[in-house]
């Protein structure tokens, strides 16, 4: 492409600016070539004249599409340069707060200054297994590729971490060994992974310090290398430590502070372990408060002691040991501050001998304080004769303390670091590493020095390893691609690596000073100016003479030459090192035991089986002269080569941390700032190499789905796309050098892809025209028609409102005349009403006042009348009772006379002796006709009428008897003292008699009432039942007319109809013979199990319902049948159509019989109670009397009811027979009905047998009720003989007489009582009968009734199939309930056998112990023998299996360890469950405690190791954890416990455990089975977890919906595995396929239907953790299409829940989070409106999530519109309110609480079958 069609008008480019390094800005006039002036329009919106020329400045870069801006990788960019960069950092870093961006194969990290909450263990485990460019760029995602590369090259690799300080390259090393911790942590109970991430605080406090720039500054460099074994676990590590800054011991900067363990410690002096130290704050010692500030905003150093000394305690460093550390940084504090004096001659200085510190000093490292104050202002010279002991300056003195203290920390650090990698060495062997540089990154500062220059020398070393890799890897990817290799031209930096480390380079020439004696640093730094002035690199300041620039790779650094030889040297003097090896402490003796040995290397190395052989630097020989020792320069330069050696034999990893501004502010970007670490740290130079080559690259799908916008639909005809892209690209482009076609991939040029992308847009674009203009037109049409219509509709309410306006007026008009006629016909109709009204007033109220007038008179003439006629009445009745007062006055006095007279006449009579000897034979004769009337009575009973009137005519005939004795008596005798006291009886008897007469009247009435309202309800029920009958008839009528009808409509079909009913009523009979065959059979089976055993209770089939609801046969009714046996047998026996002849009237007869029973039981009772009352009745009163005898004349008539009730029986039984017998004679020729016949025949013998029996006890009771009634008649006789008063008197017999006749009524009154009562209950029973017959009726019309609709709707072959479903179901019924029959029968028969196996069990025993003692010298055990005997089909089997101790190993092996889930699959679901239980069983059966402990015990662990050894077997597990639950169950179940029984059968709470308690055991059991709960779903997610991003969020479930964008160089890097055809991809349906087949084996194994509820809830929940993670971490799957296919799949995920019918188990409730993710993508995201509906609909997600999906949403298409800064801080102050923890990830890890439901088997133990396969022979069934 041409300038000019690059640098066209509205095309964006970047210019130079002083403030921001670049700006944009807009081309507003198209540039021709040649021009001297780009007219630009800036962001800010003014206009700026652009020079272009030689002299001014070439071309602007020009930007990138928007669609590009905020790419994860940088390379992915269109346009790579600075500018392009830098704009893509800052948008990332500052609007989508990214911390993290790809550029190449280096990460760059820019510091936040914040906390940010990515560092999770969800977020390791959403890296850990991802390819590195799948996700959003992160120091995880590093570190995963070095993982994945070591596991799958076996090659070692390195993280090199670099920058500058404050960048946060120690916190990225951290994190990074953070990863490999969780990742690859130790496969044993060591902890090395802890013990690896303990290092870090310990090195954090005595190697990083606070300087201007970072909080946290690592002051030494450090490589961590972490060992891995062959199964990539760590096992070890090793630390190497180089440069550490020793001279800020003695020494800070402004605002910076020492090394933070000084501060620590200081801070943690008050505690009572720290007294000794005599410690304050520290601002009171010179070596921390140099800085004038002690504190770090935000940090506690009380708390980071105390996890120092954690760490310290973690790695095994004893409390001696650390207090002996303690001990020597806090005499580090006290040398700082000791006080040296100088002296007045000025070449001298002294110690006070009081001074506290020196004191203090000496004591903490135990050293001679007088030697030590010595030699602190001393110092030895020793030449080749003499020794000489010469004084120091004060200078001289505090520079060789200072020089002492950093000579102390350096070896305490040294120390520490030996320690720390003793403690993380292995002894097992190192299959390979992975190393962590963590080392300074380029400095330049405005006092550059001797250790900046160290720095810097080792950034060259790595910036050219770093180019050197680059350069490989580009050619890689041009080989593998097979793509023309060119030459590439890159930066390289050798010859400034060869002026400082070649020969005679600055540090050779730097330690040939050193050696001088009287060398100086301006002797040194001329020494340069001399040999190095021709370098390149080399320059000398115009300024100074005491200083040198060299030119880096990163830029030009000035350094200070002051210092430089006394810090190379490191000078100490060694009398001071002599008192500190002469401690009294052993730590501080063997710090300085070997001053010549390497300080900035360990002794640790890697181990013998790592890839290469790490070298540490050899230490030179010890000798005595100290300038012959290695110089810092020198040590360093040595270990730094073996740093390099070991980097060049890794596989490095690039992290470069950025350090956006100087400030510390969060979040804030300064761009002058980034660029020049940009360049310093490489990145520019990578993006350059990129540049130069081919940066952009496709693959040809990939290129396919975008670009075939721009293709002809002739073009994508043809099937190879490689074909059809290829065609494309050189149509599109012309020049070929722009592109090149690899075997994959598409590479291009840069801006070559930014080309294609305004292609695309302008083809878009005019798409989008179009569109426009069509939708626009189509608008416009639509407009104006409904303009049109609008005006045509008010056109014409218009005319119609003036219409209907015009006839109101005419119709208003109208109703106003007929208003005023109205108006007007009214008044003067009230006026004439009026009128007429008033005159009719008056004529009324005169003729009233008239008749008032004549009706008064006749008033007052009427009431004369009644006064005389009262007033004559009341005078003749005065008279007439005057004269009858008189007459009766006198007749009183005359009849007294008389009566006295007579009475003295009967008086003297009486005392005559022959008068009473009349009576005495009188009385006699009475008796005796007495006894004979009561005889009478008492068979004249039968009849009501009849006793009544024979006791009224013997009451009156006695009553006359008695007056004429009366009057008779009178005349004898004038004593009448006993006539008058018989009159008084005789007037008692009367009023009881007439008392009696009234209550028998009363009863009679209320018993008549209560009888004709029972009649009356009879008669109700009658004619209602007589309805009821009538609509039945009148239903059928209908029924049979509507079949009529239906029959001549459609002829045809009634024909088909008829056949088919026919075949299937022959399909019936077919049915109906083989039931009776089934029967016939069944009793023959029944006769031979009653002939072989002993019959007991048999149990009512359940087929009995059956029969009755859907048989066409007459039904049995359960009220007439009861619970006899026999009448329930018949039924079993006969079948249906036999038992249903007349099977009726048999039973009522029996329900008779049964009747007879109960009142011959009750008459017995009643009999028992006479006989006790009989023999107290010479002490009980009369009343008790009168009782007995009323209750024998019930008993007696109730025998005569009985006695007629069995002839009626009699004569119904003959009747039967005689029907029988002709029915059976009928049907003479079927052998069947002869069969029944003989059957009913024979149960008629047995009924009428049992009658007989009944009508002897009823005789038996018979005579003993007239025994009864004897003895109570001899009673009463002995009774009134021993009454010697009224044997000598006649009138007393009168008296008896008459109490007879009363008892008689009362029990007449009873019977008829007892009689209303059994009519009353008669009547109610039939009352009932009619209710349930009326109910049954309706019932049956109802069901016949829903029937026929039913089968009329259908159609002729739907009938008939509906029919025989109907039938089909019936006999499936009563199979079943037959196969309960056998089922029962054959457990009775199993009971029978018990005793025969207990003898064949001792005849066992016998022959084994004979068969022992035979055979002990040959066999080691005895063995289980049985008795040859013939094998039956059926065996008693009672749930126990017994098996000898010794094969208990065999047993657990043949049922768990050896077990295949595959060898049970056609058996019952967890059969080694119940196998293993019934073993229990028998250990519980012969109580023996140690056998059940052991098979616990093994079962246990056996299982455990089973699921260790198939610990990736989900089968297998699933399997265990089905078998363990249902073991679980089974001790449950079986345990006796109450609450486990309550679904058991009686058969199951036999076998239940009788002599332990295992409990405890359940406990174990309900523990492993959560273990294997869990390992089952490890082993799920295990499988699933590769499946889930790739089905759920990148299959194409909606082909072609989702679009394609550029990808950077991490799509096409190492990470992918080459070796196969590319990584793996797993649909939607695979997923849900691996679901349905985790759910299928859960069910095939039996495991509880809730238990595999739960494991699918569980899945959901990580699929929907790792969806959710993935896509908060992937950028280039947040759109609005990736919405669309998420929802689509969870919508899939859903159904297939549904479709297992799990809904109810909360699975989908897990989804909710995703779903809310997907509707999050696709809404819009523009207005305040839209943020309020993406608060209310995003309610589970946190705002971190909310926030981050809005961040990451990217547009595949220029027309969409990214999410602004101000719309997402919209969202986020809106969700401010929300009270929820601060996460980003979901918890991948979390486990929802199991539960073990329990859930009893169903299963009878006994009828178990162990196949042949298991192997178990040695077992046997008991």
């Amino acid at each position: 492409m041409s300038v000019n069609e690059l640098f066209t008008k509205y095309t964006r480019v970047w210019i130079p600016d002083p403030d921001e390094v670049w700006t944009g800005a807009e081309i507003i006039k198209d540039y021709k070539e040649g021009d001297p002036i780009l007219h630009l329009k800036l962001e800010d919106e003014s206009t700026l004249e652009y020079r272009i020329g030689p002299k001014d400045n070439s071309l602007p870069f020009l930007r990138n599409p928007d669609i590009l801006v905020g790419e994860n990788d940088l390379t992915a960019l269109s346009y790579l340069h600075e500018p392009a960069v830098l704009h893509n950092l800052k948008v990332r870093f500052l609007e989508a707060n990214h911390i993290y961006t790809y550029c190449g194969i280096v990460l760059v990290a820019i510091n936040p200054y914040d906390q940010l909450q990515i560092y999770g263990e969800e977020v390791i485990n959403a890296y850990s297994g991802q390819n590195m460019g799948d996700m959003d760029p992160h120091i995880f995602a590093v570190a995963e590729e070095a993982y994945k590369q070591m596991a799958r090259d076996e090659r070692n690799q390195s993280i090199i971490v670099s920058g500058e300080s404050g960048a946060g390259k120690t916190v990225s090393a951290k994190y990074a060994m953070r990863f490999f911790a969780t990742v690859g942590g130790s496969a044993n109970d060591t902890n090395v992974e802890e013990k690896v991430l303990a290092s870090s605080p310990i090195m954090e406090a005595i190697g990083n310090a606070k300087t201007t720039r970072n909080d946290n500054s690592s002051r030494f460099g450090k490589y961590i290398q972490i060992g891995f074994d062959k199964r990539y676990h760590i096992i070890g590590a090793n630390m190497r430590t180089y440069l550490l800054e020793k001279s800020r011991v003695v020494f800070q900067a402004e605002d910076e502070r020492n090394y933070h363990i000084f501060y620590q410690l200081c801070a943690s002096a008050s505690l009572p372990e720290f007294k000794e130290l005599a410690l304050t704050s520290a601002e009171d010692f010179s070596f921390t408060s140099q800085g004038e500030n002690i504190f770090i905003e935000g940090v506690n150093d009380a708390e980071d002691f105390e996890k120092s000394r954690e760490a310290f305690s973690l790695l095994g460093v004893k409390d001696s040991n650390q207090n002996s550390i303690f001990k020597i940084i806090a005499s580090i504090l006290h040398l700082g501050n000791v006080a040296i004096c100088s002296e007045r001659d000025g070449e001298s200085c002294r110690i006070s001998k009081d001074d506290p510190h020196l004191t203090h000093f000496c004591r903490l490292l135990g050293v001679e304080q007088e030697q030590m104050e010595h030699w602190l202002c001393h110092r030895k010279l020793v030449t080749t004769s003499e020794t000489y002991v010469k004084n120091m300056s004060f200078k001289q003195a505090a520079n060789a303390r200072d020089a002492l203290a950093k000579h102390i920390y350096a070896h305490m650090f040294d120390w520490i670091v030996e320690y720390v990698n003793k403690s993380l060495h292995t002894s097992s062997k190192q299959h390979s590493f992975i190393g962590v540089l963590d080392i300074y990154g380029f400095e330049t500062f405005e006092i550059n020095s001797f250790e900046q220059f160290c720095i810097n020398y080792a950034n060259e070393k790595l910036q050219q390893q770093f180019n050197q890799h680059v350069f490989k890897l580009e050619q890689e990817e041009y080989m593998k691609e097979q793509i023309p290799w060119t030459l590439i031209d890159f930066y390289d930096n050798q010859p400034c690596i060869d002026l400082i480390e070649a020969k005679l380079g600055i540090l050779d020439l730097l330690d040939e000073e050193c050696k001088v004696p009287k060398g100086t640093d301006q002797n040194w730094c001329q020494k340069l100016f001399d040999r190095l002035s021709s370098s390149a690199h080399f320059q000398k300041p115009r300024m100074s003479n005491t200083s040198f620039i060299i030119i880096h790779f990163a830029d030009k650094v000035e350094y200070q030459c002051d210092g430089f030889l006394e810090k190379n040297r490191d000078t100490v003097y060694e009398e001071q090192i002599n008192i500190l090896k002469a401690s009294k402490f052993q730590l501080v003796a063997d710090l300085f035991q070997d001053t010549n040995k390497d300080t900035s290397t360990t002794t640790f190395t890697s181990g013998k089986a790592a890839k290469i052989n790490v070298r540490s630097a050899k230490p030179a020989p010890k000798v005595p002269n100290k300038d012959h020792r290695k110089t810092v320069g020198h040590q360093f330069r040595s270990s730094l080569q073996l740093l390099m050696e070991t980097l060049n034999a890794t596989t490095p990893h690039y992290v470069r941390c950025i350090k956006p501004n100087d400030e510390k502010e969060a979040f804030s970007f300064d761009p002058s700032r980034a660029v020049q670490q940009l360049r310093a740290c490489g990145v520019l130079e990578t993006i350059r190499i990129s540049a130069a080559g081919y940066p952009s690259r496709w693959t040809y799908p990939d290129f396919f789905n975008r670009y075939r916008v721009l293709m002809k639909k002739s073009d994508m005809t043809g099937g190879d796309k490689k074909l059809v892209c290829r065609n494309l690209l050189e149509t599109l482009i012309k020049d070929p050098d722009k592109f090149q076609f690899g075997k994959t991939k598409i590479f291009f040029r840069a801006g070559q892809v930014a080309y294609l992308e305004k292609l695309r847009a302008d083809k878009f674009r005019s798409a989008c025209i179009k569109i426009q203009k069509t939708v626009r037109g189509w608008l416009q049409r639509v407009r104006y028609r409904k303009i049109r219509k609008s005006a045509i509709t008010l056109q014409r309410f218009g005319r119609g409102y003036m219409a209907r306006r015009l006839a109101e007026v005419l119709r208003l008009t109208r109703a106003t005349l007929i208003c005023q006629k109205q108006y007007r016909m009214v008044r003067d109709r009230r006026e004439y009403l009026k009128v007429r009204q008033a005159v009719v007033t008056i004529q009324a109220y005169a003729r009233g006042m008239f008749t008032r007038a004549i009706f008064q008179e006749f008033l007052l003439h009427h009431k004369a009348m009644i006064i005389q006629k009262h007033v004559r009445g009341w005078l003749t009745r005065r008279q007439f009772m005057r004269a009858r007062n008189a007459a009766i006055t006198i007749q009183c006095a005359y009849r007294r006379l008389r009566a006295k007279r007579e009475l003295k006449q009967l008086k003297i009579e009486a005392r005559s002796a022959e008068h009473l000897k009349k009576l005495n034979t009188g009385m006699e004769n009475k008796i005796v006709q007495l006894q004979r009337k009561m005889d009478d009575q008492t068979k004249d009973l039968k009849s009501q009428n009849e006793q009544l009137s024979l006791a009224k005519s013997s009451l009156d005939t006695e009553v006359n008897k008695l007056q004429k004795e009366l009057e008779v008596m009178r005349s004898r005798q004038g004593d009448g003292s006993q006539l008058t006291s018989l009159q008084d009886e005789l007037e008692k008897l009367r009023a009881e008699l007439r008392e009696a007469h009234a209550q028998r009247k009363k009863m009679e009435e209320e018993h008549g009432s209560e009888k004709m309202g029972l009649e009356k309800r009879v008669e109700e029920l009658e004619k209602e039942n007589s309805m009821l009958k009538s609509e039945k008839e009148e239903m059928n009528r209908k029924i049979l007319r509507h079949s009529k009808s239906t029959e001549d409509q459609e002829s045809s079909a009634s024909q088909s109809v008829g056949r088919v009913q026919a075949e299937l009523d022959e399909e019936r009979q077919r049915y109906q013979n083989l039931l009776r065959e089934f029967a016939r059979l069944e009793q023959r089976y029944d006769n031979l199990q009653e002939a072989k055993f002993q019959p007991g209770h048999r149990r009512n089939n359940s087929n009995q319902s059956s029969l009755e609801s859907d048989s066409n046969y007459p039904s049995i009714s359960t009220s007439e049948v009861g619970d006899t046996e026999d009448a329930i047998q018949l039924v079993e026996e006969m079948g249906t159509e036999k038992a249903a002849m007349d099977i009726g009237v048999f039973m009522k007869l029996q329900k008779r019989v049964r009747e007879l029973e109960l009142e011959r039981k009750r008459l017995q009772v009643n009999l028992e109670k006479m006989e006790d009352q009989a023999t107290s009745k010479a002490t009980e009163p009369k009343t008790t009397s009168e009782q007995d005898s009323s209750d024998l004349a019930y008993n007696s008539l109730k025998r005569q009811e009985l006695e007629s009730e069995n002839k009626k029986l009699k004569n119904d039984l003959n009747e039967l027979r005689k029907a029988i017998a002709d029915h059976a004679s009928q049907n003479s020729s079927s052998n069947e009905l002869q069969d029944g016949y003989n059957l009913l025949l024979s149960q008629l013998k047995a009924s009428n047998e049992e009658l007989e029996v009944r009508k002897e006890e009823v005789l038996i009771l018979r005579t003993q009720i007239v025994s009864s009634a004897q003895q109570k008649e001899n009673t009463n006789h002995i009774d009134t003989d021993n009454n010697p008063e009224w044997l000598n008197s006649k009138k007393p017999i009168d008296k008896e007489e008459a109490l007879q006749a009363y008892h008689g009524l009362c029990e007449s009154k009873k019977l008829l009582e007892a009689q209303l009562q059994s009519q009353a209950r008669k009547h109610q029973d039939e009352l009932a009968a009619y209710h349930t017959q009326i109910e049954l009726l309706k019932d049956d019309i109802e069901k016949k009734q829903e029937m026929l609709n039913h089968t009329m709707s259908l159609s002729p072959e739907a009938q008939v199939e509906y029919s025989v479903q109907q039938e089909i179901t019936r006999l499936t019924n009563d199979n079943l309930d037959l196969k309960e029959l056998v089922e029962k029968l054959e457990k009775n028969e199993r009971k029978l056998k018990k005793q025969l196996k207990i003898y064949m069990k001792k005849v066992q025993e016998l022959e084994a112990s004979v068969t022992a003692a035979s055979s002990q010298a040959t066999k080691a055990r005895p063995e289980l023998t049985r008795q040859v005997t013939v094998q039956r089909r059926e065996k008693d089997f009672e749930g126990i299996l017994e098996y000898h101790k010794d094969d208990e190993a065999l047993l657990v092996k043949c049922l768990i360890t050896d077990m295949k889930p595959q060898a049970v699959s056609a058996t019952v679901p967890c059969l080694p469950a119940y196998i293993l239980f019934m073993c229990i069983r028998h250990a519980d059966y012969i109580n023996d405690d140690q056998k059940v402990h052991s098979l616990l015990t093994s079962t246990i662990n056996a299982i455990k190791k089973v699921l260790k050894k198939n610990h990736n077997d989900f089968e297998m597990t699933s399997f265990w954890l089905a078998n363990t639950s249902r073991l679980l169950h089974c001790l449950k179940q079986y345990s006796g416990d109450e609450a486990f029984m309550t679904q058991n059968t009686a058969k199951q709470n036999e076998h239940c455990l009788k002599n332990f308690d295992l409990a405890e055991y359940r406990q174990v059991l309900s523990d492993l089975s959560i273990q294997i709960y869990q390992q089952l779903i490890k082993v799920a997610e295990q499988i699933l977890q590769p499946m889930i991003v790739s089905a759920m969020l990148e299959s194409e479930s909606i082909p072609s919906l989702s679009g394609v964008k550029p990808s950077g160089y991490r799509h096409r890097s190492s990470s992918v595995d080459t070796d196969k055809d590319g990584p793996v991809s797993y649909t939607l349906e695979a997923l849900i396929r691996q679901l349905g087949q985790f759910y299928g084996v859960m069910g095939e194994h039996g495991l509880d239907p809730e238990i595999a509820g739960q494991v699918i809830r569980q899945l959901f929940y990580n699929i929907n953790a790792v969806t959710l993670n993935n896509l908060l971490l992937r950028k280039d799957v947040c759109s609005w299409s990736t919405g669309m296919q998420l929802r689509y799949n969870i919508s899939q995920m859903e159904e297939w829940l549904r479709g297992k019918n799990l809904q109810h188990i909360g699975a989908g409730a897990n989804l909710e989070p995703i779903i809310q993710a997907a509707q999050l993508l696709q809404v819009k995201k523009k207005t305040s409106q839209d943020a309020e509906a993406i608060c209310a609909l995003c309610t589970v997600l946190t705002m971190q999530q909310i926030v981050k999906i809005l961040n990451l949403y990217t547009p595949l298409n220029e027309f969409e519109e990214r999410v602004t800064v101000s719309f997402i801080r919209n969202i986020q102050n809106r969700l401010q309110e929300r009270n929820e923890v601060p996460t980003l990830l979901v918890d991948t890890k979390h486990t929802f609480p199991v539960l073990f439901p329990y859930t009893p088997s169903a299963l009878s133990l006994e009828t178990l079958h162990i196949p042949a396969n298991l192997n178990l022979d040695f077992i046997t069934r008991v």
